[in-house]
């Protein structure tokens, strides 16, 4: 039954997010389209609930030259290159809350028990990020991502966005290098 209440709860809470933070968003996309040239979205194929691939949405963060500036470093470890996601949660590929969408690499080398952390539509943030995010090894977050798919509810939902508010303030492990993932990746596939 949260099933469904938990999507609706998460239409609801997308539309008024959009809405209440419609003026901060455009602020944002503005300051990305003068910091850098190019397109102010980025997309990114991710693995998605039961496997399926779909593309996530991020402010993007790295110019043309895949060089970073101290407002992209500002959107990463305060998470707002997330909030383009809300309209992942609106299109349904997405939840508020669920294991993060990793790169189809990672789905690539998952055994069948890992492969359980999909059972659920992935979210904005998880159990995983409120537990350390990229601070926790692969298997570790694998691990939280399934203790949330085996026991997740409305209340541990709750605790999950309210402890994901104070995650944000400290801006710890939020920013993942290129090869932290490939590190990751290989870990997977020993």
């Amino acid at each position: 039954m949260y099933k469904y209440i938990k999507r609706i709860l998460d239409i609801i809470i997308s539309i008024l997010s959009l809405i209440i933070l419609f003026i901060p968003l455009m602020i944002l996309s503005i300051i990305i389209k003068l910091k850098n040239k190019g397109p102010i979205l980025y997309k990114q194929l991710r693995t998605g609930y039961k496997g399926k691939n779909f593309y996530i949405y991020k402010f993007r963060t790295l110019n043309n030259k895949n060089d970073i500036n101290n407002f992209s470093i500002f959107l990463r470890k305060t998470s707002l290159d997330e909030l383009p996601q809300l309209i992942n949660v609106l299109k349904g590929n997405m939840s508020l809350i669920g294991p993060r969408p990793w790169i189809t690499n990672y789905y690539d080398n998952f055994n069948d028990y890992q492969k359980k952390r999909l059972d659920v539509l992935p979210g904005i943030t998880g159990l995983a990020q409120v537990s350390g995010r990229n601070n926790l090894n692969v298997f570790e977050k694998i691990d939280k991502d399934l203790k949330y798919v085996n026991n997740y509810s409305f209340i541990l939902d709750l605790k999950i966005f309210l402890l994901t508010i104070m995650q944000v303030f400290k801006q710890d492990g939020a920013d993942i290098t290129q090869l932290q993932i490939e590190k990751e990746i290989n870990d997977l596939k020993k």
